[in-house]
């Protein structure tokens, strides 16, 4: 089992999961973050911390949001790792909970 971040985070991107993952997992994009699934060692410290409950176990995705396994595994290849909590976008609060933003997605 991995956890992974899903469609809720794109254009939200609240980093507070970050601060809390002891082996330094998260990858950063310019929109949204992912979890590396060879690194994470499935500890459950970063789910509680997403303010948009975007992250969840591989095996308890929602409905629909399978696709983001691939999604986390293939970027976390090619963005780097983010170890610090940032800022949020300016406009994350607007974006929080609305759905169709995987066309959003910038990789």
């Amino acid at each position: 089992m991995t956890f992974v971040v899903t469609e809720q985070c794109i254009k939200c991107k609240y980093t507070d999961c970050v601060e809390v993952c002891p082996v330094d997992c998260f990858h950063e994009g310019p929109n949204f973050l992912v979890i590396d699934p060879d690194e994470c060692i499935d500890c459950t410290l970063c789910e509680p911390e997403c303010p948009v409950e975007a992250i969840s176990a591989d095996d308890e995705l929602p409905e629909g949001d399978e696709k983001f396994i691939e999604i986390n595994a293939r970027l976390a290849k090619k963005w780097p790792v983010i170890t610090e909590m940032k800022a949020a976008p300016a406009d994350a609060d607007d974006w929080k909970n609305k759905p169709g933003k995987l066309a959003l997605l910038e990789e």
